[in-house]
């Protein structure tokens, strides 16, 4: 029996916004009318927890009540053909509810929470978090989100995800955030890379990339295409 291919996808907030989750950053600058410094930093915590928290409860809400779309359903169906890990910078849990197995929330996740002091006491949150609530440690719970100007903890294991990939799909993603925007820095010189998005951005490297500019669920479409019908894995 042949051993499925690598294939490692990056994804971002494209691929949720067809859901109608809303992009972390809309032309105006402003997510849902705030700035990120406002509600995204860690600074903006401790300043007003509870605006904080407001903003992380209304987008677990969304999330919630949002529902996968076809891109989702499509990188899922992937795995019946290659070994798939989905590296996301999204904070829901689409891509595990249409069927991946193996997703790395690079930015954390919007049903957990964390304690202020230590980043190792985690619980599941599926409800509005409260401002004063405390961990098995003593310390404020906190969205288990990384916020901007923290360090993201599980950016080597991305890496090293990459780095073994013989093929790497970079769908909805504007490839302006680090350090995720650096993964493709560490994509091997023999590895398929294809790159999916309303807009292709601009990267160094993305010269040698087959782009597919249009939408997640459209850029999908094409992919498995490319790599499932071409492929002779169906007819």
């Amino acid at each position: 029996m042949l051993m499925k291919q690598k294939l490692v996808v990056i994804s971002g907030a494209g691929v949720s916004a067809e859901s109608g989750l809303k992009t972390f950053r809309d032309h105006d600058g402003l997510w849902e009318g705030h700035a990120v410094e406002e509600v995204a930093t860690y600074e903006a915590w401790k300043k007003n927890p509870a605006l904080v928290l407001d903003f992380y409860n209304q987008r677990r809400t969304a999330a919630l009540n949002a529902k996968p779309n076809s891109a989702h359903y499509g990188l899922a169906y992937l795995e019946q053909f290659y070994e798939v890990t989905i590296i996301t910078q999204n904070v829901d849990d689409l891509h595990e509810r249409a069927g991946s197995s193996s997703v790395v929330h690079l930015h954390g996740s919007l049903f957990e929470k964390r304690s202020e002091e230590n980043e190792h006491i985690i619980k599941p949150i599926f409800e509005d978090m409260k401002v004063g609530a405390l961990a098995s440690d003593g310390a404020l719970y906190r969205p288990n989100i990384v916020w901007f100007g923290e360090a993201v903890p599980l950016i080597s294991l991305a890496q090293s995800y990459v780095e073994t990939a013989e093929i790497v799909v970079v769908v909805g993603t504007s490839l302006l955030v680090y350090p995720a925007a650096g993964l493709l820095a560490h994509v091997s010189a023999d590895a398929s890379l294809f790159v999916l998005d309303k807009k292709i951005p601009k990267h160094a490297h993305l010269h040698r990339a087959q782009c597919f500019e249009m939408p997640a669920s459209k850029g999908i479409e094409q992919l498995l295409d490319q790599l499932v019908v071409a492929k002779g894995f169906i007819q």
